[in-house]
């Protein structure tokens, strides 16, 4: 059984893939994992793959959610990204990373989605 934390990041990556598809995205996987870790939303937009971490808070009191991506995540995002295009054999693909921030006051929560969020991290 998820915990309330668990369902508020469920429920705020469904959001994002609706949002995201209303863009223009087609979502081709959500909730991705391998080995090395998880990746929230893969999809493809104008013929970039896109690799998408959606960070949700439920206030502003602790900043804004894009804010909360560290260096730590943005390596592990990246090392997911790698093994993925090389399974999948898309190396030579364009790919780029996003971020969909979420703030949630339940109603109408409020979405922004950062293209070219951060560059592949691996060091």
């Amino acid at each position: 059984m998820l915990n309330r934390q668990q369902l508020f990041g469920k429920k705020s990556e469904s959001i994002a893939a609706k949002f995201l598809k209303k863009q223009g995205y087609k979502i081709l996987e959500q909730n991705y994992r391998n080995k090395l870790g998880e990746i929230d939303i893969i999809a493809k937009e104008k013929g970039t793959l896109v690799f998408i971490e959606v960070k949700a808070r439920r206030s502003r009191q602790f900043g804004n959610p894009k804010w909360a991506i560290t260096p730590k995540k943005k390596r592990k995002i990246s090392m997911v990204a790698l093994y993925y295009l090389k399974t999948t054999r898309q190396s030579r693909v364009k790919a780029r990373f996003d971020v969909v921030a979420i703030t949630s006051n339940q109603e109408n929560p409020e979405i922004e989605i950062i293209k070219n969020a951060f560059e592949l991290a691996y060091e």
